[in-house]
């Protein structure tokens, strides 16, 4: 199980998710090119230190990250039918969040493999992307048993 990153722009939404990743012992990719500069020191406070325990691949394009990985792509999205509390994860799954201001690109949603949502009330749009990553992340463990 991995999570990645499509060209993020906020620094505390990618440390809090680093974070996240590090305690869970999920691999995490960083699609760049980045809103904010990696090395920031606001990466450094919203991880904190452990970022240095995550299995962290940073990619410089979607080209990149696509040709460095085998694993079935999981769209997050508020674009779709299919709820997570009903879509069946797999242990190899790449689950991807897109931008916190418009997501992933056409392209990019038509080259993944499914796409889910988080089902939501009323007419609420969207979740921050931390913490929607964090309720897919710990739901796909929970079903494939994958945490290691």
């Amino acid at each position: 199980m991995r999570l990645a990153l499509y060209q993020p722009e906020i620094a505390q939404n990618t440390g809090t998710l680093l974070r996240t990743c590090a305690c869970l012992n999920v691999g995490i990719d960083i699609i760049e090119p980045c809103g904010f500069v990696f090395s920031s020191s606001k990466i450094r406070r919203s991880g904190m230190d452990y970022i240095d325990h995550v299995d962290l691949i940073k990619h410089a394009s979607w080209s990149d990250f696509l040709s460095n990985t085998s694993n079935r792509l999981v769209l997050l999205t508020p674009h779709t039918e299919i709820s997570y509390y009903d879509f069946k994860f797999e242990k190899d799954d790449t689950l991807l969040l897109g931008q916190e201001s418009c997501g992933v690109p056409e392209e990019v949603f038509n080259q993944c493999n499914a796409a889910i949502k988080i089902p939501m009330y009323g007419t609420m749009r969207s979740l921050n992307v931390a913490i929607a990553g964090s309720m897919v992340l710990g739901e796909a463990i929970r079903q494939t048993s994958s945490y290691r």
